[in-house]
């Protein structure tokens, strides 16, 4: 018998599985996996006939954490191993404030190929399902305490598995359980047009970041494949869209690659897609994939982007350098060996 997967379930959900006759009892149990509970016994309020009954019937969890690596500035990151042994990855950020980031993946592996990209080199096994993704969060918050922050921006294209997202940030945000605010989740994407025209249209009601990489379209072609389908003068009216219908202010990232698109064109031609778009620029120095042929930009390169930008009127950080020694930074993940 396939037993029940609680973690994709919201209490009304609980109640009907198990047929459950009085409904403040998947409440119960909902709290209780919302807090993390490590087996039914634990679910002390509970009468001893339904823990019995749940643990015949029933998983708190269908993953395992296969591999935990450390890096030396604090970034955790957690190799996962699904139910039907597919792997991935999900990683806790700490920032200079000792803000709790969990950076989670949406689906095994990616289809989009980004070609600067570790995970884009593994192809796409499937998406996760929402209990998948509640999991990754959980077991960050069992490794480091309460998170402050959650950004799907691991492996895989959020887009292209928006119903999971969106089911997995029920469960999460539930008044009863986590009640994670929606005002702290961030979706990235490569640039899927018609799926920022959906999170715009249908919720949820979180910030948006894309990576752009370069405005240069034959450049972005190149690098990242997503463009063809979804040309830049589209992304841009879909990033408007996104703006307006929302009131939220857009991400543009950029993975700066050395040589690559760090040049005055690459500058211009960012300068000229933000123009009437409320933005920020994210600047990415790339994260080192030794099979990949690119390298990092020097120093120079990044300042003198950030410098034409400021001048160009456009808000721009820097993101920091975190987890490269753990192959957790953006880029990395799928990239297990430490160095």
């Amino acid at each position: 018998m396939n037993k029940l997967e609680l973690s994709c379930m919201l209490p009304e959900e609980i109640t009907n599985a198990l047929s459950l006759k009085q409904n403040f009892r998947g409440m119960q149990i909902f709290k209780w996996l919302s807090s993390n509970v490590q087996s039914f016994d634990e679910m002390t309020n509970l009468p001893l006939d339904l823990r019995n009954i749940l643990k015949k019937k029933a998983l708190i969890r269908t993953s395992t954490i296969a591999e935990t690596l450390v890096d030396p500035d604090g970034t955790i990151k957690l190799q996962i191993e699904l139910q039907d042994g597919n792997k991935i990855e999900t990683v806790l950020l700490i920032d200079a404030e000792n803000r709790k980031t969990a950076c989670v993946s949406c689906q095994a592996g990616c289809a989009m190929g980004c070609k600067f990209c570790k995970t884009g080199t593994l192809g796409l096994s499937r998406n996760l399902t929402a209990g998948e993704i509640v999991e990754e969060f959980r077991y960050l918050e069992e490794k480091a305490g309460k998170l402050d922050n959650i950004v799907f921006m691991g492996m895989g294209e959020p887009l292209m598995n928006l119903d999971a997202i969106r089911k997995s940030l029920k469960i999460l945000s539930h008044s009863e359980g986590r009640n994670l605010s929606m005002r702290r989740v961030t979706i990235s994407t490569c640039g899927i047009v018609k799926g920022i025209y959906d999170l715009a249209d249908n919720g949820p009601a979180v910030r948006l970041a894309v990576s752009l990489t370069t405005a240069d379209s034959e450049l972005r072609s190149t690098l990242m494949p997503v463009n063809k389908k979804n040309p830049l003068p589209e992304l841009k009216k879909a990033i408007y869209y996104f703006t307006k219908k929302t009131g939220k202010r857009c991400t543009l990232e950029a993975a700066l690659l050395g040589d690559v698109n760090t040049d005055t064109k690459s500058i211009d031609r960012m300068i000229d897609f933000t123009k009437n778009l409320p933005i920020h620029v994210n600047l990415i120095p790339w994260n080192p994939v030794p099979e990949l042929p690119y390298h990092e930009p020097t120093r120079k390169e990044c300042t003198n982007f950030i410098l034409a930008l400021e001048s160009a009127g456009i808000n721009v950080t820097q993101r920091a350098k975190r987890g490269r020694k753990i192959g957790g930074s953006c880029g990395q993940l799928g990239k297990t060996i430490t160095e």
